[in-house]
Formats: structure tokens, C-alpha cells, sequence
């Protein structure tokens, strides 16, 4: 199962050995190397207190700094714990190109801890046959025989993954009939090895085997005070009672929740969650499903803005040294150019003065026009969003004070009506909310628009999404991109509130010149004078603006909608 960021650095710890990694050594006290060393401390300081955001700004200014000196050994120490603290935050693109970085300056104190970084990638990922390759050279570069257990713990925890238990169970085996974790320093790890082990076993239907080894670990957790394994071995446990014991299932998940949320371990916790609301027996609103995604809109949106942050970081510092050397060869050319003639400096100098007047009138042109550009959009935007609330909050809300003042809401029954109507205008303003936010026109933006089809998705409403021949949204223009956005959810919405339909699928479909996208649906179907009223007018406009066609139709029972722009 995949394991939390936090359970992640705990893993990263156990590679080159049980010791933290050596902190380079002071080697000069150029001004340079000095402020470098003072950021690096720093930075060290909000790594042990767990904030990693300010951790990462600070390594990287060290970074930079010790770059002017060449200090190698300096740099990777700041490189690997960068590294780590993107994985913390699950930037497992950015934390690879940090270790490639890394791994360029040829460290060899940092080449094992590397490999192991680029196997949890690769695991967190999905992608176990490179997990296992990455895992295997982190084994052959350790130091020590007991430093090469630790990637062969995780190559079994892969291989469980796979579903190839009897693989796991031999490699696991292997590693306890060593007996180099038989020492009091090494009962954490050895609990995380027997754990996987009595899990696989399990999964091998050997149920006495794997529950005496699962909670014998368990055991050995609880004793050494060690919260984070004591999770995993609840979440095992837990899974192994689910079809067997609910009474169990249910005290050993709950463990699991209760361990993650004492150490502030969100992964874990959304994991006991998903358990839980999965074998739910409880009749009415599944109060774990409701938590789960509380928490995992929270968790989301905290580490795309530490990604983001962690992006820029980098983006800045790399704009930071091009600045740098565009100043020494503007310094350079100075040099040069009061060489030259008196003369030729004034030509120089007025014709400098007439580019700049000119930047500056363009600047000032282009300022202006975008101004009044987001000005009018701004405008247009508000009157859409008024027109929503309007028509689609006011009577609602009226409706429930109306109800609140006429009926004895202090009764059961009268209450649970009134908060059915507010959760109804909760949703509702969710949703006016959610269509009016910005686009990501990125790399993602495929995985952001199938999010956004598959959010109709209900227990009565089926939506399929199909492909023939896969449009390269990469070559496609922002603008298109935010029109086929806007145009899809518009018909989503109108499907939702109109249609009654159960069954919808939205095809996508290029050629060597266009781009097309065919909706369908089984609703009531709507008439062809009607469509202004609906808000399909809207969508006909949007198509029009990027030279598409939108072609209607009602069929037996639905309606077909055929859309086809230029690429």
C-alpha cells in the first residue's frame, strides 16, 4: 500500500545507515561562504521543526551561494535534503530533478540515499519495475551489509504491491535469517520487515502465519514507542480482519485514524478513512466519506501551493544567476564601449534614449489595454455570477427562511429538513464557485478536464469518457483549451439541471486538421428554440469564437451534440 510522505522520510532516514546524514564541515570564511553557511544552519533549524516550505528556500539560497565557491560537498547536502522535502509535499517531478542535480556532481557519500529517493519515486508513482531497478542500485552502493536491508525492505514492499507475495516473502526471509537487525538498534526496522512479512503471508491465505507475525511487529512497536509503524501494522491488521471479523476490522482501523491524526500524518489518515467508509454498516450519510474529503480537499490544495512554491523557488533562483551573468557581461561591454569615441558613445547613448521612450509608450500601451481587457472580463464575469446567484440561490433562500420561520425547527424532524436545505444551498454555492475558478492550461490540463467530466459522476448517473485518437492538448492553444473547458462543463451543467439523463458519454476524436468532441446523452432532449433559454447559446458562442461548428441534435431518447474546431 502507498506509504504517506511522512512515512516516506522516515524510510529515507534507514538508507546509508541509523545515524543522520553528515553535515558538511566548515572549509572558508569568504564573505560568500559565510552567509552560506548561516542560511544552511537555518535552514537546518526549520527542517528538525517540520517547516519545510521556509526549510527549502533556505537550502536553496545556501545552495546558490555555495555554488560560487565550488563547495561539492556543501552543495549536495542541500540538493538531498531539497530532494526530500519535496517528496514530504508529494513533488515527486520536482524532487527528481533536484536528485539528478544531485547525482551530476558524482558524491559518492550521497549516491545510495539518491538511488533510494528515485525508488520511492518510482513506487509512489506506480512504476514498480523501476522502483525495483533504483532500490537495487541504492542496495549495491550502501556501505555496509546492514545498510543494503533497507532497499531490500523496500523492494519487498513493491513486490507486495505487485500482488508477487511469494517473492516479498523471500526476500523478507532472507533479511531476518541474517540476523543483522537482531540488535536493540535496529527493533524498529526489523518490526517493519516482520510486518511485511506476516502481510504477505496473509496474503498468501496463510491467516494464522501472517496475523501471529503482524502482530508480534505490532507488539514490538508499541513497546519502542515507534507511532508511525504502529500505523501501518493497524492499517495491515485492519485489512486482514475486513471480511473476517468487523468488530475487529473496525478497532484496528480506528487505531490507525487515531495514530495518523496524533502525529499529523494525513495520508494515513485519508488511507484509515477510505477503510472505513468502504465497510461503513452504519445506515444514512456516511459520516467517513464526509471527513475523507474534507480532508483530502485540504490536503490537495496544501501541496499543489507547496509544489508551486517550491517552483518558483528554483524558477527565481535560476532568473537570479542569469541576472548575475548578464550584469558581468553588461560590465564587460561598458568597458568596452568607453574605449570607443566620444562620438559614438553619444550615438549610442541617443539612440538608447529613443528605444527606451519607445518600451515605455508600448509598455504604458499594452498596460493600459490589458487593464481595460481584465476590467471588462472582470465586469462580464460578475454579471454571470449575479445571474446564478440570482436564479439559482435567491428563491432557495427564501424559501428556507420562510421554512425556518413558519415551522418548529427545535423538532427532529423539522431540523433534519431545514439542514437538507441549507446543505442543498452549501452545494449549490460549491458549485457556482467551482465553474467560475481558473483553468490550469499546463501539462495537466487533460487530467484536469476528465476530473472535472467524472465530477457528475453519481450512484444514479453514469458518465463515460472516450478516445479514438488522442488529441495532443499540449499543441493546443490556451484559448481553445479554456473554451472546450467552459463548453463541456456548460453542457454538464445543463445536463444535470435539464436533462434527467443516466447515462452520458463525451468522446474525443483528431485528425490531421481538426479536433473533434461528440456529446450524448439519454435525457429528455431538448428543442432547437429552446436552446437560448437552456444556455446552450452560450456554448454556440464560445465554439464560434474559435472557428469550431456545433452541431444539435435530438435524438429518441437524448440528445447528440458534435462540436469540431481546427487544431
Amino acid at each position: 500500500m502507498i506509504r504517506s510522505p511522512f512515512f516516506i522520510l522516515v524510510l529515507l532516514t534507514l538508507v546509508s545507515s541509523c545515524k543522520k546524514e553528515p553535515i558538511p564541515g566548515k572549509t572558508d570564511s569568504n564573505p560568500n561562504s559565510t552567509i552560506a553557511f548561516v542560511l544552511r544552519d537555518k535552514a537546518i533549524s526549520f527542517y528538525g521543526s517540520e517547516r519545510y516550505d521556509s526549510a527549502f528556500f533556505y537550502f536553496d539560497k545556501s545552495k546558490t551561494l555555495f555554488e560560487l565557491d565550488k563547495d561539492s560537498a556543501n552543495i549536495g547536502y542541500c540538493l538531498y535534503k531539497m530532494a526530500e522535502t519535496q517528496q514530504v509535499y508529494g513533488d515527486y517531478t520536482g524532487s527528481e530533478e533536484t536528485i539528478t542535480e544531485l547525482l551530476s556532481y558524482q558524491l559518492k557519500d550521497y549516491d545510495a540515499a539518491a538511488y533510494n529517493l528515485l525508488g520511492v519515486i518510482s513506487k509512489e508513482l506506480g512504476n514498480y519495475d523501476d522502483a525495483i531497478e533504483r532500490y537495487a542500485k541504492s542496495g549495491e552502493l550502501a556501505k555496509t551489509e546492514a545498510d543494503r536491508q533497507s532497499p531490500q525492505n523496500n523492494i519487498a514492499a513493491v513486490y507486495i504491491e505487485q500482488g508477487k507475495y511469494a517473492k516479498a516473502r523471500l526476500v523478507l526471509e532472507d533479511i531476518l535469517k541474517s540476523g543483522l537487525l537482531d540488535t536493540q538498534a535496529y527493533q524498529n526496522r526489523k518490526a517493519r520487515v516482520i510486518d511485511n512479512l506476516g502481510f504477505a503471508c496473509f496474503k498468501e491465505n496463510e491467516n494464522q502465519t501472517g496475523l501471529r507475525l503482524m502482530n508480534k511487529a505490532l507488539a514490538t512497536r508499541i513497546k519502542n514507542g515507534d507511532a508511525y509503524g504502529s500505523i501501518e501494522s493497524y492499517l495491515h491488521l485492519s485489512e486482514y480482519y475486513k471480511d473476517k471479523d468487523f468488530g475487529q476490522f473496525l478497532e484496528n482501523a480506528n487505531h490507525a485514524y487515531e495514530e495518523a491524526t496524533a502525529v499529523n500524518s494525513v495520508d494515513e489518515r485519508l488511507e484509515a478513512l477510505q477503510l472505513l467508509m468502504s465497510y461503513n454498516k452504519e445506515k444514512g450519510k456516511n459520516r467517513y466519506a464526509l471527513r475523507f474529503n474534507s480532508l483530502n480537499d485540504s490536503i490537495r490544495k496544501v501541496r499543489n501551493n507547496a509544489k508551486n512554491q517550491f517552483a518558483k523557488i528554483k524558477y527565481d533562483s535560476k532568473e537570479a544567476k542569469e541576472e548575475n551573468l548578464k550584469l558581468k557581461n553588461k560590465n564587460i561591454a561598458t568597458d568596452l564601449a568607453l574605449q570607443k569615441s566620444q562620438n559614438e558613445k553619444n550615438i549610442w547613448i541617443s539612440g538608447a534614449a529613443v528605444l527606451l521612450t519607445l518600451l515605455i509608450l508600448l509598455i504604458n500601451y499594452f498596460r493600459n489595454k490589458r487593464k481595460q481587457d481584465r476590467l471588462k472580463t472582470s465586469y462580464l464575469t460578475e454579471t454571470r455570477i449575479a445571474k446564478k446567484v440570482h436564479d439559482e440561490l435567491a428563491n432557495d433562500v427564501f424559501h428556507t427562511m420562510s421554512y425556518a420561520e413558519t415551522k418548529p425547527i427545535h423538532e427532529p424532524q423539522y431540523k433534519e429538513e431545514l439542514i437538507n436545505l441549507l446543505d442543498g444551498i452549501y452545494q449549490r454555492s460549491r458549485n457556482i464557485s467551482k465553474e467560475n475558478d481558473t483553468i490550469d492550461t499546463g501539462e495537466k490540463f487533460e487530467m484536469y478536464l476528465i476530473e472535472m467530466l467524472n465530477s457528475y459522476k453519481t450512484g444514479e448517473r453514469q458518465v463515460i469518457i472516450k478516445t479514438n485518437n488522442p488529441v495532443n492538448w499540449p499543441k493546443v492553444t490556451n484559448e481553445k483549451k479554456i473554451a472546450v473547458y467552459r463548453v463541456l462543463q456548460e453542457l454538464m451543467v445543463n445536463m444535470k439541471k435539464y436533462s434527467q439523463a443516466t447515462f452520458v458519454i463525451v468522446g474525443f476524436d483528431m485528425d490531421s486538421h481538426l479536433i473533434m468532441i461528440e456529446y450524448t446523452d439519454n435525457g429528455i432532449g431538448i428543442l432547437k428554440d429552446q436552446i437560448r433559454k437552456s444556455g446552450l447559446q452560450n456554448v454556440e458562442n464560445r465554439i464560434d469564437a474559435i472557428d469550431g461548428t456545433f452541431i444539435f441534435e435530438t435524438i429518441n431518447k437524448g440528445c447528440k451534440i458534435k462540436i469540431t474546431f481546427p487544431k
